[in-house]
């Protein structure tokens, strides 16, 4: 008698665990069959029956189920909570394209950073844009240990537990596979299964679901695989992250083997040379989109050669060599019932538009920003006329309302036709609707041009900005405090009671030292408990130690977001040296001013209000309380550290004759060196090509290393 005719109760735990393995790689080769190759060698029926087995077996002996078990592509037990995974290689966005003409000029800036000429010899891949949610899932020795979401590009949440529910996705891989292995991809709900939830949402009495992105985000961060599971989650692998071999020299072949591998890839994906065969298959797949069972909003485009991708890099946040092409927007008529200014944490005054609810894209707006004043009025940022007669935006008007993605829907235009004898022109106020402070248009000194937003004057005595301050500084990307938000951040600022009460970035670290000392508890307020503010402050706990771009970026200085915070922190290194650089540019002039403007990617609009910024003492005080409770950590060279040129300062200048500047620059990155735009007292080393001009003449002046472009290269050697 075979193990496997064996009755489950008649089993021995040997007998057991041995067919509990065979059963786990039979499903999972299934798995392959049915879903990677489309050649199933079972039935459903036999399929099932194998997946019953094993429910018994491990019903009988719980103390036998194994990790890549079956059953937990069906539900496994409740997660306290998820924890963080770095990743090995950065999940990175892409950067969009609008238009035909966009997509030529991405190709063409392929070749000239390349340094060839457009010959149509370079091939693109073309698929289509998922939107779901981006997810990695790492195999070591073909085994699935752990997935998680993308997060910050470099910390994401781990669903291991949760990815194992979506049969789709193989807990083992075929033999010959690299040991390490990370495919990524794209989690999405189907059409079908979000309209069939909806309405069995709808026939319990229960809140129904906006849209099937968000849906299978949420399905995916469930803490109980269970509802996981029931979700019938969906998957697509389109890319991978760490590999200890390549398997494949192309981007093509790469998605080939992971559908010898057992993971479901896009059809409609194509390899194609000439930009009108690309634009082609672009207006192809959105023909075909209204009948596909899932969710796209576009088409992206990747560089089809791996060494070709090396040799292009990335940007700060973007890969040189890939491009998403999105659909145009999608737009709807309503009405405007009113206009509202909301403050901003810069003091931004930002008109609101509040609509007629109206159904654009599968989501209910009822909002749309309408930018500026100008913007209202019909002018551009030039003054010019932006719409066809140069008519205003007034209450009571028929608009036309564009939403693309999860871009905030805004007022396109109005329809005239439409607009009512009684429709109300917009005065724009004149002082912050939130605090009486004036609100003023600058000028810019540099231009003598006006800017387009209004702000207030009130800086932290506007509690709108006071406000928004607080929650950017808690948000996902700076110190991301749960238990915080935008709620939890209102109650504080309004409390009255100086134990409870946060109105500055440093109250937050302070809260506990004051709570324990008061009588009046935070536990005893509704809308909190025990458990809640002891997770709360233990959340606060965990940030007072946090990278230095996160400390950057949550300080909101105006014109510094994540990526800018990022550069900052990689050119200063320290949170002292970067203080100390902007307090020593205070005047707009010397070394340190100029060594702030030649950091690639900062321009004098950014650099101007970072220093601003630090000459204003109310914002030194309150980073020096910060400074108090929490500390920045030192940046880490990203790439590269035991490089001949890690760490180090490089300029190029002049004609380089052997690769383009844009991939010298990209390529001394990788490196781990610092690309600057200017030669300073502080500048390691110049790489001058033919045609070296001032530069050259500065570092001579300076006594920097200087070389040649051949000298560069071979320094550089492996």
């Amino acid at each position: 008698m075979s193990v496997e005719q064996i009755p489950v109760e008649n089993l021995t735990e040997a007998q057991a665990a041995a067919e509990l393995a065979v059963l786990a790689a039979e499903i999972a080769k299934n798995d392959v069959l049915y879903h990677g190759k489309d050649r199933p060698e079972i039935s459903d029926a036999d399929y099932d029956a194998l997946k019953r087995r094993n429910d018994a077996i491990e019903k009988r002996f719980p103390q036998l189920v194994r990790a890549d078990s079956p059953s937990l592509k069906v539900g496994a037990a409740p997660l306290a909570t998820f924890a963080p995974i770095t990743h090995s290689r950065p999940m990175l966005s892409l950067d969009n394209t609008f238009s035909d003409e966009d997509v030529r000029d991405f190709v063409n800036s392929v070749y000239r950073f390349l340094g060839v000429l457009p010959d149509g010899s370079i091939a693109f891949t073309a698929e289509p844009k998922i939107d779901g949610l981006s997810m990695s899932i790492r195999y070591e020795q073909g085994r699935l240990v752990n997935a998680a979401t993308r997060g910050d590009g470099t910390t994401g949440e781990n669903v291991t537990e949760n990815i194992r529910t979506i049969r789709e996705i193989p807990e083992r891989l075929p033999d010959g596979v690299p040991d390490v292995v990370e495919v990524r991809g794209e989690v999405y709900m189907s059409k079908a299964d979000f309209l069939a939830l909806n309405e069995k949402m709808a026939a319990e009495g229960k809140q129904t679901y906006v849209n099937p992105r968000n849906t299978a985000a949420g399905s995916l961060r469930q803490l109980d695989a269970k509802v996981t599971a029931s979700r019938n989650l969906k998957f697509f692998a389109y890319a991978w992250g760490e590999m200890s071999a390549m398997p494949a020299d192309t981007q093509m072949g790469m998605v080939a083997k992971f559908k010898e591998w057992g993971f479901p890839v896009n059809p409609l994906m194509k390899r194609l040379t000439s930009v009108d065969d690309i634009i082609a298959h672009y207006t192809d797949i959105g023909l075909k989109r209204p009948d596909l069972d899932y969710e796209i909003d576009g088409v992206v485009y990747k560089v089809d050669r791996l060494d070709l991708q090396e040799r292009l890099g990335f940007r700060s946040r973007s890969p040189r060599w890939a491009t998403a092409h999105k659909f145009p927007a999608e737009q709807a008529f309503t009405k405007v019932e009113r206009i509202d200014i909301q403050v901003g944490r810069t003091g931004a005054l930002t008109p609101v538009a509040r609509l007629t609810p109206i159904t654009v894209g599968g989501v209910v707006v009822t909002n749309a920003t309408l930018h500026n004043e100008d913007y209202i009025k019909g002018l551009g940022n030039s003054g010019e006329r932006i719409r066809e007669d140069g008519h205003d935006i007034r209450i009571g008007d028929t608009v036309i309302v564009q939403r693309a993605g999860d871009v905030i829907p805004q007022v396109l235009d109005v329809v005239m036709e439409k607009r009512p004898a009684d429709a109300i022109p917009y005065d724009f106020p004149k002082t912050c609707p939130v605090c009486g402070s004036h609100a003023v248009r600058d000028i810019n000194e540099k231009t003598g041009k006006i800017d387009a937003v209004r702000r207030c004057t009130g800086g932290f005595v506007c509690r709108a900005q006071a406000v928004e301050h607080l929650k950017h500084f808690v948000s996902r990307n700076a110190y991301d405090i749960e238990g915080l938000g935008s709620k939890q951040i209102d109650f504080f600022f309004e409390a009255e009671d100086p134990a409870l009460s946060i109105r500055t970035a440093p109250e937050i670290f302070t809260l506990e030292k004051r709570q324990a000392a008061s009588l009046t508890k935070l536990e005893n307020i509704e809308g909190f408990g025990r458990v809640s503010v002891r997770k709360l402050f233990e959340a606060i706990n965990a940030r007072r130690t946090i990278a230095l771009n996160r400390f950057i970026y949550a300080l909101g200085i105006r014109h510094v977001g994540e990526t800018t915070a990022k550069l900052l922190a990689r050119a200063y290194g320290t949170y002292a040296a970067f203080e100390a650089g902007m307090t020593a540019a205070a005047s707009f002039s010397g070394e340190a001013w100029a060594e702030l403007n030649s950091i690639d990617g900062i321009g004098e609009v950014v650099a101007r209000a970072i220093v601003e910024f630090y000459k204003e003492p109310r914002n030194l005080d309150v980073i020096g309380r910060l400074l108090e409770e929490v500390t920045p950590e030192a940046a880490e060279v990203p790439v590269a550290s035991d490089s001949p040129v890690a760490g180090k300062t490089v300029v190029f200048t002049g004609s380089l004759e052997k690769m383009t500047r844009d991939e010298a620059k990209a390529m001394a990155e990788r490196l781990g060196a610092k690309v600057s735009g200017s030669v300073s007292k502080k500048t390691d080393l110049v790489v001058a090509g033919p045609g070296a001009g001032s530069k050259l003449d500065k570092a001579r002046e300076f006594g920097v290393e200087v070389i040649d472009e051949d000298q560069w290269l071979e320094r550089i050697k492996p």
